[in-house]
């Protein structure tokens, strides 16, 4: 029996031998080939310590060239501990010397050059460094031993507040967003991201690849020798269709104006091209990329990310009565040349309504200049609200814009379809409303700039885009933005030589005076949006071309607050419309303004400056619609 039992052991024993050299065998195979590379790599970076220098990001350019967000060098120190530099004398000698050149604490550098020497690893000593430190230290690398000096690349933004709500600013990889990255871009986890704006959007194409020194290292990771100093690869160009002297006017406008807060948008008629795109207030995304000395963190809190261009809804006011009028024609009951009596109310039957001024005896084109309510009241109860919500949807209101900038806000249509399918009733008062663009109707700055520039190329409603096209280093262009008609609105041509001959009435003889330019042919309606939570707001929208020509400009300019679209928004206007046909001439623009060279030279309530014609313009016509109607400011 026990004969047995021994055989039937030692097969069992080397069954068992069979199959641990049977997984010895597979481990060493996983190892050898199917696994070779990666316990390659692993190996080397056992041998290895790399220290990475961030890669150039792509400039973002405007339409002449202007590099509005660019990289420029920074610098980080490094020191690289041996046997030859790691004595007590030495560290205390070179922390002293990089002391009196970085204005840092000696006992600060000298903690960190002890925890290099403790770890004999490679260490940064100081981050971001600015260009002045860089001769100094230059000079202290020659005659000390394991002091280097790296270049990495720093975002900058040149012009500060530029069009900050649309370019956005970088961040650091943390958290969600390093959960997010982009598996096929080298990140680590001290990366700076996009984080807002294009710099978020475009972020795969502005992203270059990054370099560094590749270290050889023994054992216990202690430095041996530098290995390989790989140069970067920078990020690919972003153009943006964007004036330069244009979006500056209207960043500079909004800022100046009686609130600060707004928002101006201009767009190629011809194309749906942004050429400007401004929201007040801005923002200085340097902050988010600070210089190691610099103290930013309580300004980063303070930052608005809200797009009031694309994310702020308002009622378009009398800025719509083009709307109610090309509906009134499409109708065949628009009669420009019967009069209406304005005493400045009018009788709803339920409501009497008021004007915002007594402007007697009107027809059309008097009514369009003057921005008469009680005209458009009764014409808007004679033709009915259907076919003035069937014109609104001809141009799409109530809906996004399609432009390329996350949370753009649709607005709201306004109409008796809408409350139709909301089984809710439909009255008199609200078509009275809907006529001047007030009551449940809602459109961002940037859908108004886009129905101006409908209005200008005479019915196409184009999706507007801002970049022109992305170039990377190598010159291979990535993208190109186009044209793209989203709705053609189909009227009379009678109806389009109709608003085109009131609108310019109104810039030459009506509330929209402010946009008057000697050499262009400016189209325009203002506009003041009740506002029930505070002051009324300020509108103008308007085109504008050569004398003669087509238009070349469409422009929305809205201002929080502001109380009065011809004394407020309007001046805005003209200083982009300036901007955009590069008017220089002060002279003429007093003359065109009513303003004498004396006035223009008063001292303003702000340091002392200087008060321009345009800003002379602005109180003079804010007073005059202030003096008009004390509960609603002119429009």
């Amino acid at each position: 029996m026990e004969k047995k039992i021994f055989p039937q052991r030692l097969y069992g024993l080397w069954l068992l031998s069979l199959v641990a050299s049977a997984v010895i065998a597979l481990r060493l195979a996983d190892i050898q080939v199917i696994r070779h590379n990666y316990y390659k790599e692993q190996s080397e970076r056992n041998r290895t310590q790399t220290i990475f220098q961030a890669a150039p990001r792509g400039r973002i350019i405007t339409a002449e060239g202007t590099a509005v967000a660019q990289s420029a060098p920074s610098f980080n120190l490094y020191f690289f501990p041996g046997k030859n530099n790691s004595q007590e004398d030495y560290i205390q000698t070179l922390a002293r010397e990089i002391s009196a050149v970085i204005k840092e604490p000696q006992e600060d550098i000298l903690a960190k050059l002890k925890r290099a020497v403790k770890s004999g690893k490679a260490s940064v000593i100081e981050e971001n460094l600015a260009s002045s430190y860089v001769l100094p230290l230059a000079e202290l690398q020659v005659h000390y031993n394991g002091i280097y000096l790296m270049e990495e690349s720093k975002r900058t933004y040149p012009y500060d507040t530029f069009a900050s709500h649309l370019i956005g600013y970088l961040g650091s990889m943390e958290g969600r967003a390093w959960r997010d990255r982009d598996q096929s871009l080298d990140y680590r986890l001290d990366s700076k991201i996009g984080r807002f704006g294009i710099e978020k959007k475009f972020e795969k194409y502005l992203k270059g690849t990054d370099g560094g020194l590749y270290l050889e290292v023994d054992h216990r990771s202690r430095l041996k020798s530098i290995i390989e100093d790989k140069k970067w690869q920078p990020g690919a160009d972003i153009y943006l269709t964007l004036n330069f002297k244009l979006q500056r006017a209207a960043e500079e406008g909004l800022k100046n104006s009686v609130t600060g807060r707004g928002a101006a948008v201009a767009l190629n008629p011809k194309t749906g091209a942004v050429l400007a795109l401004a929201t007040a207030p801005g923002f200085d995304p340097n902050i988010f990329v600070p210089y190691g000395h610099e103290e930013t963190e309580k300004d980063r809190k303070e930052i608005k990310e809200f797009n009031l261009a694309v994310q702020g809804v308002y009622p378009p006011a009398s800025t719509f009565k083009i709307i109610t009028a090309m509906a009134a024609n499409e109708a065949g009951k628009l009669d420009t040349e019967r009069y209406v009596f304005c005493n400045g109310l009018y009788d709803a039957g339920s409501r009497v309504f008021k004007c915002w001024s007594k402007h007697g005896n009107v027809n059309f084109w008097s009514a369009m200049a003057g921005s008469c309510d009680v005209y458009f009241y009764g014409l808007s109860n004679y033709i009915g609200p259907a076919v003035i919500e069937k014109m609104q949807r001809q141009f799409m209101f109530g809906l996004p814009t399609g432009i390329d900038i996350a949370g753009e806000r649709s607005g709201n249509l306004f109409g008796p379809t809408r409350r139709a399918k909301n089984k809710t009733y439909w009255f008199i008062g609200d078509t009275l409303n809907l006529s001047i663009g007030q009551g449940e109707l809602l459109a961002t700055p940037v859908k108004m700039a886009q129905f101006a520039a409908a209005l200008a190329n005479r019915g196409k409603v184009l999706r507007p885009y801002y970049i022109d096209k992305i170039v990377s280093s190598s010159g291979a262009v990535l993208f190109k933005g186009e044209q793209e008609v989203l709705n053609e609105v189909k009227v009379k041509p009678q109806t389009w030589d109709i608003i085109f001959k009131a609108l310019k009435g109104v810039v030459d003889n009506g509330t929209g005076r402010a946009a008057k330019i000697s050499g262009l042919d400016v189209y325009a309606k203002t506009g003041t949006a009740q506002n029930p939570h505070g002051r009324d707001h300020a509108w103008m929208i308007a085109f504008a071309g050569r004398n003669g020509q087509e238009p070349d400009i469409a422009v929305a300019v809205f201002v929080e607050n502001g109380l009065s679209g011809a004394g407020v928004a309007g001046p805005i206007v003209r200083a982009m419309l300036r901007a955009f046909y590069n008017i220089e001439d002060e002279k003429a623009a007093q003359k065109e303004t009513g303003v004498d060279e004396g006035t223009s030279r008063l001292r303003g309530a702000r340091g002392g400056a200087a008060v321009s014609a345009e800003t002379q313009l602005a109180l003079k016509l804010a007073r005059e619609a202030l003096a008009a109607e004390k509960e609603h400011a002119g429009e």
